[in-house]
């Protein structure tokens, strides 16, 4: 099993990486988006948070600010993107010392407002002026970021109940999640799949990519997309499938030059998402690391016995060519508390998915039926850059009707499938007899389904993505 393994190429980048996460911290992009403010502290209303956080049924909740800056100079890229992931590191020890800190809370109403989440504020406020500084240096300076330091307490939304994930072997996170609530029998939902009508222009073809189900293991809990350069940058384990040599210090080059997964050896591609895992008790490799049962992300993970990956038409004409190492990611990892703007979860079950697909819940799924988790990823492109300052402007998905906005043009669209054998757990139990199964996922989060995403870098040789590209506007099926 592969366990951060790198060539010697990167080791003098992982070494530098490393002591740089020592000296500003690890961490993903983005810290939460519901804004707070001082008077949010008041008697009442930190009476009513700290019934809420003694049963251990509330986050953390912070501004949004990697979502804010929609422009970043490339000067300055490599110190906003250290700053945004130290953020991140601030809140995940924040929520640590909160689930660690129920009997404190219970004692005293307004510890959490004064041991937690001010002093958060604090570090935020220092992090934040670092990364206007940095951007003020060579552009502009953006005004209005220090709105963003304070957070605030907010309720999960979960019913505390006495043995709650009793298989759930959290190193010191209580009530992370998930919870019976979480989960709904996908046999009692109505109907809810809509297909769009295809005009008689559209490009009605396929590309299929094999590059199987990361049977080998390849795993780690580093983002190369939103934090470059910082180990442990997810907070989460992902699964990698198509390139080989994907960890946070990869570059362009490396990519080009790794071996991969995928049968046909002209699609490089870098495809990944957060593993899914049975809330057995089982102790993986990284279960007293950070990444995993440190923060949270606890029991076995789960191998999909199938992930397919289609590249398909537009409904209203041709497709043109993804440039190469093009970045996109599809859903919200912080979509509990960021809200559902850019989420994009679809959860389902084999011989339901062409009628009910959730987004909020985990399906229980009936006997002979397994999990499914699609990924339908952004069809339309800027037709200039392959990334963005918050990873999303350069790439949108097309409207209602199947168009992309005015000045983007249409891009083979990759739906994702994955396929778990994994049985309905015990709800009315919470877990004990039948463990839940959750994603891995940034701490506050709670392993909410909605929270689902999944990542890609394009690295198809011109060849192919040539060939990708016909096949799709012909109206064929190729792989």
């Amino acid at each position: 099993m592969r366990r951060n393994t790198r060539k010697r190429s990167k080791t003098a980048r992982r070494a530098v990486g490393a002591a740089a996460a020592l000296a500003v911290g690890a961490g993903g992009l983005v810290a939460v988006n519901i804004y707070a403010s001082a008077d949010e502290t008041s008697a009442s209303k930190g009476s009513a948070q700290n019934q809420a956080l003694a049963a251990g049924t509330s986050t953390i909740d912070c501004p949004d600010v990697g979502q804010q800056l929609t422009s970043v100079p490339a000067q300055a890229k490599a110190q906003v993107d250290k700053e945004l992931a130290l953020l991140d590191k601030q809140i995940s020890e924040a929520y640590q010392r909160l689930s660690t800190s129920q009997k404190a809370i219970a004692q005293d109403p307004n510890f959490a407002q004064n041991a937690i989440v001010g002093p958060l504020k604090d570090k935020r406020k220092a992090t934040i002026d670092r990364i206007a500084t940095a951007i003020g240096r060579v552009a502009a300076k953006p005004q209005g970021l220090d709105a963003l330091a304070a957070c605030t307490l907010r309720a999960t939304g979960n019913q505390p109940a006495a043995g709650q994930n009793g298989n759930n072997t959290n190193a010191g996170a209580t009530g992370n999640g998930p919870v019976a609530a979480d989960f709904l029998d996908i046999t009692k939902v109505k109907s809810n799949v809509r297909t769009p009508a295809k005009s008689a222009k559209a490009s009605k073809g396929v590309f299929v990519s094999k590059c199987g189900v990361n049977a080998n293991k390849l795993y780690n809990s580093d983002n190369v997309i939103v934090a470059p350069g910082v180990t442990n940058g997810a907070h989460h384990v992902h699964d990698y499938i198509g390139n080989q040599d994907n960890d946070a210090f990869s570059s362009d080059q490396d990519f080009a030059k790794a071996g991969t997964s995928c049968q046909n050896k002209g699609d490089k591609s870098s495809y990944y998402w957060p593993v899914l895992r049975l809330q057995d008790g089982t102790k993986e490799f990284d279960a007293d690391k950070q990444g995993g049962g440190a923060e949270g992300n606890t029991g076995r993970i789960l191998t999909a016995k199938k992930a397919t990956l289609d590249f398909v038409g537009s409904p209203r004409g041709k497709v043109v060519a993804m440039p190469k190492f093009l970045r996109i990611i599809t859903g919200d990892a912080k979509a509990f508390v960021n809200g559902t703007a850019n989420a994009n979860a679809s959860w389902s079950c084999t011989g339901f998915e062409n009628k009910v697909q959730l987004k909020d819940k985990y399906p229980l799924c009936p006997s002979g039926s397994d999990v499914v988790r699609t990924f339908k990823f952004q069809s339309c492109w800027d037709g200039t850059n392959i990334d963005s300052a918050n990873h999303r402007t350069h790439v949108a998905f097309a409207d209602a009707r199947g168009n992309c906005p005015t000045g983007f043009k249409a891009i083979p669209q990759l739906v994702q499938r994955l396929v778990y054998d994994v049985d309905a757990p015990s709800v009315k139990d919470n877990g004990k007899t039948g463990p839940f199964f959750a994603l891995d996922g940034f701490p506050e989060q709670e392993h909410k389904p909605v929270t689902d995403h999944g990542d890609f870098i394009n690295v198809f040789d011109a060849k192919l993505m040539n060939k990708a590209v016909q096949c799709i506007n012909t109206g064929r099926k190729c792989s």
